[in-house]
């Protein structure tokens, strides 16, 4: 039978803060980095972020490489695009483009590397009121996801056994790939189903109000760690306007 658990909880600092209270802190954020286009108002938000990274326990510099390069890959991309094939071409505004994506996507980072799933969907259940059908059902499936690693590993091993490999012949790669994810997708189709039937059969789908046994508290710290947030990018933007770089979105810039 197919195991749900993934491990133990995060034993780390910013795994104290609620759940809840760090997606409000990621909405914050997020508001004030989509609303400008400057420079300085990222750079002080990542450089805030960046001082998070050992409060979640992303101190070693291997762990912490396998959890952003697909983040640090899109930066680089944006800034290459826009300073290549932009007709004002200003590698500031490049930099600038890539801060703001390292900005956005890394408290995303931070949120998952801190978080235990089950107390999200806790949280969210209990102090949001999101449906317990889509957090649990949005708990399991994350909680099978890493399965998938562990199933393409067992194919990519079945075929080499089998002496299917595709040697350097890139479109062999592509093809013995492609069929790969097929494989996967139709594994986990057939495991999404058996797990929507045993979660209707233990009353996810019956309709009623339902309990919770671990519970989700809010704490001052809570309140504290948001409100630090609120403060950090309003330092950002403050810097923005008094260097002169402040270029809100709304305005046209």
């Amino acid at each position: 039978m197919t195991s749900l658990a993934l491990g133990p909880a995060p034993d780390v600092p910013l795994s104290r803060i609620n759940p809840v209270a760090l997606l409000t802190a990621m909405a914050v954020v997020t508001v004030v980095l989509v609303t400008s286009l400057d420079v300085v108002t990222p750079a002080v938000v990542v450089a805030a972020e960046l001082c998070l990274l050992p409060a979640a326990g992303l101190t070693a510099p291997g762990v912490l490489l396998r959890r952003t390069w697909p983040l640090l890959l899109g930066a680089g991309a944006v800034a290459a695009v826009n300073v290549l094939l932009s007709t004002d071409p200003s590698p500031v505004t490049g930099i600038g483009l890539a801060l703001r994506v390292v900005g956005l996507a890394l408290p995303g980072v931070l949120l998952v590397s801190a978080t235990d799933p089950v107390r999200m969907a806790d949280a969210l259940t209990i102090h949001w009121r999101v449906s317990t059908r889509f957090a649990y059902g949005a708990l399991a499936a994350l909680r099978l996801a890493p399965l998938l690693v562990t199933e393409f590993e067992a194919i990519r091993l079945a075929r080499r056994t089998r002496g299917v490999e595709a040697g350097r012949n890139p479109l062999a790669a592509a093809r013995l790939l492609a069929g790969a994810g097929f494989t996967l997708l139709v594994g986990a189709v057939r495991r999404g189903s058996r797990l929507a039937t045993a979660m209707d059969a233990r009353g996810f789908d019956a309709g009623i109000p339902r309990s919770n046994a671990r519970g989700s508290a809010l704490h001052r710290r809570d309140a504290v760690f948001v409100a630090v947030t609120v403060v950090v990018c309003a330092v950002a933007v403050t810097l923005s306007m008094a260097t002169g770089e402040w270029n809100p979105v709304f305005v046209g810039g």
